[in-house]
């Protein structure tokens, strides 16, 4: 067995590992990076964030065709639809994602070894598999990702009851396709099926949409849905278990007043949430432990309980965001280039990407009033916004939540058109501790979504928006 030495050695190759290799590989490392799959990018290239992206692109052409390009003067003719052509191309850009990823590996000569990754000691991962090798490792980082959690009752057998990975393959649209779980994975992928032609259920344990965000967010989203797609929403129920029988699945839940209410449809996406993967990994092998949600207990610079071994993204505390992930990978290695480097936690931004789009960052209002923080709210509306009525995109807001004696930026969340772009100017405010005041002054350039954030920010000030 091949045994090799590096400065550093990175566990699994999604947007944290592969992000942290390539910083580490420009600070002058000699990396190597291990992943289990074949296909570098984990489940965020491969079965997340890119395919479902894809797939979302595809079907709102297809919904717009159907549905909207009449208004604008454009004929369709006879409009069909080629699901497998759909898939072909989710496919293919997914191929292309992972080739780039592999590209980057060369271009910074960083070694990839494919097998799986685990802790022979300290400073020495094990690589299993038909590239056997043994890693000798001055700093180690462990980015080993998530998997889809399940429920009781439900099984999951990867044909009627689907995780998000089996769904991304569906190469028929369904008849109804059920969701449990209202959060950003099952709203992406029911919002797929509905512009294709589907009848789409969500059952959601709490009391609104994406609870997680904004409750704002949540509602906003929920009466569009309903009106764009005609999505049925089914809050405060508890599934109870799921049954398969021939090609019909039937979903039993218990409603708010503890009735059992049943739901039957052809396909159900199950997408309640992600776990944290550690499987194998050894980790009591060198003493480092995980919580009781299986994370990885990690310090204020994400070292474990062995100082040269970090952990970063969807296997530590926090939001399961590539973005968060690939945030730490290059915090991380540049705290081992001896640079200050660091993450702030609050301007992570979490978007939906339905459409329209919902985002957002920093405090939710509910979060502001648990913590007894004074602050104001200016909230300005896309019906109010030329670039929105030009567009036919008069859904949704923007939210702006302020200070309420020193004016800074505490949290702004928003549903509406390109709403995925437009948070960025919110996080790069928050990160400069803008008030918003100073997001009132800025020119925006008009016509464009963006005013919408410059109008929320004056109605923040002072009920000072001029289109409202």
């Amino acid at each position: 067995m091949a045994t090799s030495e590096y400065d550093l050695v990175v566990i699994g190759s999604g947007p944290g590992g592969y992000v942290a290799a390539i910083r580490a590989a420009q600070l002058g490392m000699k990396t190597a990076l291990v992943e289990k799959d074949q296909s570098l990018g984990g489940t965020c290239l491969n079965v997340g964030c890119i395919p479902s992206k894809a797939l979302l692109d595809s079907s709102e052409h297809y919904h717009n065709a159907k549905h909207h390009f009449a208004v604008h003067g454009i004929g369709t003719g006879t409009l069909k639809l080629d699901m497998k052509q759909m898939i072909t191309r989710k496919n293919d850009v997914v191929t292309k994602t992972v080739d780039g990823i592999r590209f980057l590996m060369k271009k910074n000569k960083i070694d990839v070894y494919v097998g799986h990754g685990s802790l022979k000691d300290a400073h020495t991962v094990a690589v299993a598999g038909a590239q056997a090798a043994e890693l000798k490792a001055k700093k180690i980082i462990l980015a080993t990702g998530s998997v889809p959690s399940g429920l009781p009752g439900v099984n999951i057998d990867g044909k009627r009851v689907l995780t998000s990975t089996e769904a991304l393959e569906l190469t028929e649209v369904p008849k109804h396709f059920m969701v449990i779980g209202g959060g950003v994975i099952g709203l992406e992928l029911g919002s797929v099926f509905a512009r294709l032609g589907a009848e789409v259920s969500v059952v959601e344990y709490a009391d609104r949409l994406i609870p997680g965000m904004d409750a704002d967010l949540g509602n906003e989203l929920k009466k569009v849905l309903q009106k764009q797609l005609g999505f049925k929403c089914y809050l405060n129920h508890k599934v109870q278990k799921t049954e398969v029988k021939g090609k019909q699945v039937t979903i039993t839940a218990l409603d708010k007043d503890n009735k059992e209410v049943t739901f039957t449809g052809d396909y159900c996406l199950v997408s309640v949430g992600r776990k944290p993967y550690t499987e194998g990994l050894n980790l009591d092998k060198v003493g480092i432990q995980v919580n009781s949600r299986g994370q990885i207990e990690v310090n204020d610079d994400l070292q474990t309980a062995v100082p040269h071994i970090y952990a970063i993204g969807d296997c530590i505390r926090g939001a399961m965001l590539a973005h968060k992930a690939s945030d730490e990978g290059v915090m991380v290695a540049e705290k081992i280039a001896g640079q200050h480097s660091h993450v702030n936690y609050l301007c992570i931004p979490n978007v939906v990407y339905t459409w329209p789009e919902v985002a957002g960052v920093g405090y939710t209002e509910q979060e502001l009033k648990e913590k007894g923080t004074a602050y104001k709210v200016g909230k300005f509306p896309f019906m109010a916004l030329g670039r929105a009525r030009a567009s036919g995109d008069t859904d949704g807001f923007v939210k702006v939540l302020a200070d309420k004696t020193t004016d800074e930026i505490l949290g702004v969340h928003m549903i509406g058109p390109r709403c995925a772009d437009v948070i960025a100017e919110a996080v790069t405010l928050m990160e400069f501790r803008a008030s918003a005041e100073d997001a009132g002054i800025f020119s925006h350039a008009h016509p464009t979504f963006t005013e919408a954030m410059k109008e929320a920010a004056l109605a923040a000030t002072g009920n000072r928006a001029l289109h409202m």
